[in-house]
């Protein structure tokens, strides 16, 4: 009998077939093999066998975060965000085009990226390109082959201003562009969808209480850009997914549009799912972020439509900045920067909500693993198949802990989530079979 490179024993894991005992076999980095039962006879070098408050769960994959590196490192940075990654069981992120200087819209710029991560990864690494006016004009359309060539996972675009001067936002005839350009080589447009138009016409944000603060992002600006999302994806066939929608009200809309065979995809984020616009402290600007979260009743309703699976997916969003940018001196919600930073807790956050709930953990985690990796193309990940990499996270369910914003591990000690209560926590990530440690650089710079 050959002598396997690791073996991996749980009464508890969560797999495609359900949850259940299983040995998982892994050589070079993928499973091999998934046993019914832990008292499989399997020779290996190397053994982990779960305690009995600890289930095996897929790494998650987040397909939504903003690394900022290079140019904004002092905001994030690679090093520290995938090692925030690693503590809350991602093994797979997908970075954002901005909010690095410069943005990921060349091959150039991408290459510029990929030089800047580097060396410094604890888990693996995609991108996202971005759809901008620069690589959306005639002449310039070509750009954005170009960058799917090079392996990207999709295109990001604004529809409002991104908060960065150095990455626009579509107005409705280069969207139409881009989507058209993108149909044709087969990939992926991913949009923040907020009417300007409707923005514009709603009252100024200022000031440290947050009703004002909502009251500036309304409902409609989601409805009114989503709406173009679904007519743009119809019209062109373009593979279109929406990001971080935090709008219930356009939910019917959606429904309809997948209804029809619309090719449209929809995330949703753990800060909408787990916390409410009227639990919000004045002056709190940690939880400013746009699309803005909203009240409870609007929370149960995105709750609703993940348990329907009108909700494709959960990622975090994670966007945080330097503390002098959040104004958290002044508590201004009109002048801070808008960001969650959750990468680390979106796990435990979701799972918390979702017992009080009576929603299985199983529905969590594949909603923040084989989900992502589904509507982002992220091949060979986000299951405990064979065949798969040896992608895995020990989380223990039951586990309580308070959140010390200092001891996360992302750059900067801001974040809604401080002081919360918690239930579940990740105690292992392994990734590719090697588990993650303080000094990991091990991760991977994956294309699609």
């Amino acid at each position: 009998m050959s002598e396997h490179e690791l073996v991996v024993r749980a009464d508890r894991a969560l797999t495609p077939e359900g949850e259940r005992p299983v040995t998982v076999v892994v050589d070079d980095g993928r499973i091999i093999d998934v046993l019914s039962g832990t008292d499989v006879a399997v020779d290996a070098r190397r053994e982990l066998r779960l305690a009995d408050d600890e289930v095996l769960l897929p790494g998650l994959v987040d397909s939504h975060v903003h690394v900022n590196e290079p140019g904004r490192t002092e905001w994030e940075g690679f090093a520290s965000a995938t090692r925030a990654a690693a503590l809350g069981g991602v093994t797979t992120l997908v970075d954002m085009p901005l909010n690095s200087v410069p943005p990921t819209t060349t091959t150039d710029h991408l290459k510029t990226k990929k030089a800047a991560a580097e060396g410094k990864l604890a888990v693996d690494v995609g991108f996202w390109g971005g759809a901008v006016p620069e690589n959306t004009g005639p002449d310039t359309i070509g750009a954005l082959a170009d960058l799917w060539a090079e392996g990207v996972f999709g295109f990001k675009s604004f529809l409002s201003p991104s908060g960065v001067d150095e990455f626009g936002h579509l107005d409705p005839e280069h969207l139409d562009t881009a989507a058209g350009a993108i149909h044709a080589f087969g990939g992926l447009l991913i949009v923040h969808a907020e009417d300007p138009t409707v923005l514009d016409s709603a009252p100024a944000a200022s000031g440290r209480e947050y009703a004002d603060f909502l009251a500036s992002r309304p409902d409609e600006a989601e409805h009114a850009a989503i709406a173009l999302v679904v007519d743009t994806a119809r019209r062109t066939g373009v593979r279109a997914h929406v990001l971080h929608l935090s709008s219930a009200s356009v939910l019917p809309l959606i429904a309809q549009a997948k209804q029809e065979g619309v090719p449209l995809t929809v995330e949703s984020c753990p800060h909408y799912l787990t916390l409410a616009a009227e639990e919000i402290p004045a002056g709190d600007t940690s939880y400013k972020c746009c699309p803005p979260i909203r009240d409870s009743a609007n929370r149960d309703l995105l709750w609703r439509a993940l348990q329907d699976g009108l909700i494709d997916c959960v990622v975090s969003d994670h966007s945080p900045s330097t503390p002098d940018l959040k104004e958290l001196d002044t508590g201004d919600f009109g002048t801070a920067w808008g960001g969650v930073a959750g990468l680390q807790l979106g796990l435990s956050a979701m799972w918390t909500e979702a017992a009080g709930r009576g929603v299985p953990l199983a529905d969590v985690v594949r909603w923040m693993s084989a989900g992502p990796a589904r509507v982002a193309g992220v091949r060979g990940k986000g299951t405990i198949a064979v065949g798969n990499q040896a992608d895995l996270a020990v989380f223990a369910p039951e586990e309580p802990f308070r959140v010390s914003v200092g001891e996360l591990a992302h750059r900067n000690p801001v974040s809604a989530y401080d002081g919360a209560e918690l239930k579940g926590r990740v105690r292992r990530t392994l990734l590719r079979g090697a588990e993650v440690t303080a000094d990991s650089v091990d991760g991977h710079m994956i294309t699609r």
